[in-house]
């Protein structure tokens, strides 16, 4: 590592261009006051010049050159030499690396560099394709690239920035379920916490289906119907709240268009149980609008350890009953008319405040429904059907004395934050695996697991390479 050395370090290219450049710019002070951002602009260039420089021989050290070498127990042989261009976080440096196929007639190679090095995609560094991955969990790609370009470090162009995520997620998705029960185990439950509250909800996004997704039967159950192209994302969040009421923490999750939800729930639910297993003394409260997928899911939630030990709470979002008591009245005396206003103001104010306030809420539409006729009657039957079905979910005033959340505003927010901010940008239309791609690193970020979730990605990209003393023509280092 020649650049690493004291004596040599001097002879870097890099640096006498660096040296020139101050030497330069200290001598164009004699004549005019520089440009302080054209300086900065200048100097940055050349110490990432300098950075690139170190790189390439860093990564150069990761290389093997020998006759055979061992990968999971398959030996690899017929070494062939080439060079390769990988991104760092300073920009793209040109490597020479070897390349080894197994015996037989087999094409695939192995490029031990990658591997020791634990290089993301085949191009990009670990420190590199973390930034990457980051900013295009945020972003569209171009905008990323863009982003990426201003800041004037490494310039990934906007098709590496697409194919990233994906080759993420793959992992990702082999790995789910024990990298998701490894997160959990690695978090502990705050000791304030007094409430374990767990929703579920969903947002229309535009998705672009597959033949095979396309000639699927349609499910018995209903579900949510949008706009031609639209179809259903699913968000879960399982959150901690303290005896006052305020919200600790929170785990966020999204998961592309599935029947009945069935991977959602199945996180969902691994993360109660783990919350449970920790501290089954925490009051359960089942928050969600009066969907009846959902309410199926939170009725046959399994929470790993025996019910009657847990003080269980069925909410449905108070808001969303007011929505439905606000159509209902609307159809009584029209829209923003004084009289439907002031009925609207009194009955939603019963409803959060009364003991009985479902019930007197019930009973008002019942004699709006008798006076009605047509289809008035109709619709406001409808009406009066959610809450007499949800009628048992509706004691707020109770729910309002023991602190706990009467509105699904988390669920809400995780369905704006995950997909309608990232998914739903003018022109998109997105397929099964990226649209999931974005929403596990939106999660991740949004469930402050990004910090270790990145480490499994990275550590499951990173193998090694085995070579014996005779055969190998220098040491080899392993990732850091």
């Amino acid at each position: 590592m020649e650049a690493y050395r004291e004596t040599d370090i001097l002879k870097s290219p890099a640096l006498r261009q660096l040296a020139t450049f101050l030497s330069e710019h200290h001598q164009a002070w004699a004549h005019q006051t520089p440009n302080l951002e054209a300086f900065a602009r200048g100097l940055h260039t050349h110490i990432l010049a300098f950075e690139r420089e170190v790189m390439a021989e860093e990564l150069a050290g990761y290389d093997v050159a020998a006759e055979r070498v061992t990968l999971d127990g398959v030996e690899y042989s017929q070494p062939m030499e080439d060079t390769e261009t990988y991104m760092t976080i300073a920009g793209e440096v040109l490597v020479k690396r070897h390349l080894y196929r197994p015996a037989g007639r087999s094409t695939r190679h192995i490029c031990p560099l990658e591997l020791q090095a634990g290089m993301i995609e085949g191009f990009f560094t670990p420190a590199a394709a973390r930034q990457a991955a980051y900013v295009v969990a945020h972003l569209p790609p171009a905008t990323g690239a863009a982003l990426f370009d201003e800041l004037g470090s490494m310039r990934p162009s906007a098709s590496s920035l697409e194919r990233l995520p994906k080759g993420l997620s793959a992992r990702w998705e082999a790995h789910r379920q024990d990298w998701e029960a490894h997160l959990r185990t690695l978090e502990s439950v705050p000791a304030a916490a007094a409430t374990l509250v767990v929703s579920l909800d969903g947002v229309l996004a535009p998705i672009r289906s597959t033949p095979a997704e396309k000639a699927e039967p349609r499910m018995s159950e209903k579900q949510a119907t949008g706009p031609k192209g639209y179809q259903e994302v699913g968000c879960g969040t399982v959150s901690l709240h303290d005896a006052e009421g305020e919200r600790l923490q929170t785990v966020r999750y999204g998961r592309m268009p599935e029947s009945k939800k069935v991977t959602l729930c199945q996180e969902l639910e691994a993360e109660v149980q783990a919350i449970l297993s920790v501290q089954p003394r925490l009051k359960l409260v089942k928050l969600a609008d009066g969907a009846r997928e959902n309410w199926r899911f939170l009725g046959q939630l399994k929470l790993g350890v025996p019910a009657d030990q847990i003080e269980s709470w069925e909410i449905v979002d108070y808001y969303h009953a007011c929505d439905h008591l606000k159509h209902a009245l609307d159809i009584v005396w029209g829209k923003q008319t004084p009289t439907g206003q002031a009925e609207f103001a009194r009955l939603k104010t019963l409803l959060k405040e009364a003991d009985d306030g479902s019930e007197r809420v019930i009973e008002a539409l019942r004699y709006r429904v008798r006076q009605a006729k047509g289809h008035k009657r109709k619709h406001l039957h409808k009406e009066l059907t959610y809450f007499r079905n949800q009628r048992h979910r509706m004691h707020y005033a109770t729910y309002v004395r023991e602190n706990l959340p009467i509105a699904s505003g988390v669920v809400e927010a995780a369905c704006k934050t995950l997909v309608t901010q990232r998914l739903k940008q003018s022109g998109m239309r997105w397929k099964t695996p990226g649209g999931q791609a974005i929403l596990t690193l939106r999660s991740l970020i949004q469930s402050e697991r990004w910090e270790r979730g990145w480490a499994l990605l990275r550590e499951d990209y990173q193998q090694t390479v085995s070579v014996s003393a005779a055969n190998a023509c220098f040491a080899l280092p392993l990732a850091v």
